[in-house]
């Protein structure tokens, strides 16, 4: 049986971005358009590059990668799934050593009322905390 990868390992993947077509109507993409489903790698570069004290929607996040990479939409399923690797890969980073400057800020992203939130490992405290660390 195969070792389960860690959240390090699954951002680590190299697996390339694609742009497809839509054959029909999904989640709030409609069917003809462009969608692009990214990479875990895509997510937290985009995420490294929000400014401390700054927080931006997963709606914007999606839109603005979807623009920057010539599509219409981006996956909204992939995004989620994606994001989370990013926030689960820096925080067992954080959890290795890491000082917390130095990993990925996800909290910039993830609202800690969200349903993605509520699938973290670590919870929904350390988001908030992070928060109003930045606020203060």
């Amino acid at each position: 049986m195969a070792k389960k990868k860690t959240w390090i390992e699954k951002l680590e993947e190299d697996k390339a971005p694609q742009v497809k077509r839509l054959d029909k109507d999904f989640a709030d993409m409609p069917a003809g358009c462009m969608m692009l489903i990214a990479n875990p790698k895509i997510i937290e570069e985009y995420v490294r590059n929000i400014g401390k004290g700054k927080r931006v929607s997963l709606k914007t996040l999606r839109t603005d990668l979807a623009l920057e990479h010539r599509a219409e939409y981006t996956c909204p399923v992939t995004t989620g799934i994606f994001l989370r690797i990013v926030a689960e890969a820096n925080y067992e980073k954080w959890q290795q050593g890491s000082p917390l400057e130095s990993i990925t800020p996800f909290w910039r992203v993830i609202d800690p009322n969200s349903s993605l939130a509520g699938k973290l490992s670590f919870g929904r405290d350390f988001l908030e905390e992070q928060i109003q660390n930045e606020l203060d």
